[in-house]
């Protein structure tokens, strides 16, 4: 009875362990991979900046005097040319009245003389008056002439401080604040000044960059890598709470300035602002597109690790359908994937799910990924 025991306890035990090479209990353990495939791959850079009005202008007045009344809304849109305030005219009237009547005077005093002088013309002819009278008459001719062109000068002058009582603004854009009321005293090209326009359609968006970043943009739009012209590149837009602008914007590397202290470079950026969303001082991050690959390999950063070295590798189900592990060179993220730049080719599947399971030299078996799971 014992010997039956005996024999069944090691038949079972014999059925329980498999023989050398085969497969573990259940089959192959199962791992999800990805095949590798070229594709057009487009390289970004994020960079933050601030928005800044394409045009700035402080209004100052140009003739002194106390103003009588602000004809503007602050905060509102103006046009170049429009009326922003009135300056008291009485005293530059005045001045204005009293050149034209001395215009007038000097014009009046011009006829006799000129008469006189075509008279003596004739006289001189046949003796009746000297030669020295003529002479005498035909100066104080041209002295008349010449105050008539001095009291036209005059009264540009007064006729121009009389239109400066009416400050104007000089470029289309939104008003801000005024720093003076009705009543106050101001003189001409004050250091304060009486209000500022800023043009907001369109805008700029200032980013700085590395000297080195940009020279290597720089090539990639003069190569025709980016297909745009080698002054300026599509860029997109990013706003303060995460959105996207709208409207595409262009980088201009002809207004493109280094900054002294740091070498690094701000490159400035077009955007075109019709609601005017972007305003002075705001937050913003650009999107530039750096170069453009259209055989590149994407791997999902999933299935990426690093090895003691530090270098990136991956899992790939090899010959036999065996796990083989690879080190590969990778350039940069894209999304959420490494862009490889080596040690991976076409066609190869990379084990992104079932890692745990897929140690190198085990036969496994591979399923399509779906990241829909």
């Amino acid at each position: 009875m014992r010997y039956c025991y005996l024999t069944i306890i090691l038949l079972t035990a014999c059925g329980k362990k498999p023989g050398p090479g085969g497969p573990p209990p259940g089959g192959l353990p199962e791992v999800s991979v990805v095949t590798m495939q070229t594709q057009r791959v487009v390289l970004t850079t994020e960079l933050s900046g601030r928005v800044a009005a394409s045009q700035t202008a402080e209004v100052r007045p140009q003739v002194g005097g106390i103003i009588q009344q602000r004809l503007f809304t602050e905060g509102a849109d103006v046009k170049a040319g429009e009326a922003l305030y009135q300056i008291d005219p009485a005293g530059y009237q005045a001045a204005h009245d009293g050149a034209r009547a001395a215009l007038a005077k000097a014009e009046a005093n011009l006829v006799p003389l000129r008469l006189k002088a075509e008279r003596y013309q004739e006289l001189v002819q046949s003796e009746a008056v000297s030669a020295q009278d003529l002479d005498d008459v035909t100066a104080a001719r041209k002295l008349t002439e010449a105050d008539i062109e001095a009291a036209k000068a005059a009264l540009e002058t007064a006729r121009i401080n009389l239109a400066y009582t009416t400050v104007r603004a000089p470029i289309s854009g939104r008003i801000g604040r005024s720093a003076v009321t009705n009543g106050a005293l101001v003189t001409a090209s004050q250091a304060v000044p009486l209000a500022t326009i800023q043009q907001l359609d369109p805008v700029y968006v200032d980013v700085t960059q590395s000297s080195t970043e940009m020279l290597r943009l720089r090539k990639a739009l003069d190569s025709g890598q980016l297909g745009a012209n080698a002054d300026q590149a599509k860029v997109l837009l990013l706003l303060d709470d995460g959105t996207q602008y709208p409207l595409p914007g262009t980088l201009k590397f002809t207004e493109a300035f280094v900054e002294q202290s740091t070498g690094s470079v701000t490159l400035r950026t077009l955007f075109a602002n019709p609601r005017q969303l972007l305003l002075p001082g705001m937050f913003v991050r650009t999107v530039l597109e750096s170069a453009i690959k259209d055989q590149g390999l994407l791997v999902p950063q999933r299935g990426v690790t690093r090895n003691p070295a530090g270098k990136a590798m991956v899992m790939v189900v090899g010959a036999g359908e065996k796990v083989e592990p690879r080190v590969i060179a990778v350039e940069r993220t894209v999304g959420d994937n490494w862009l490889v730049a080596g040690g991976l080719q076409v066609g190869e599947r990379v084990i992104l799910e079932g890692l745990q399971r897929a140690r190198p030299g085990t036969a496994v078996k591979a399923l399509p990924f779906n990241d829909q799971h």
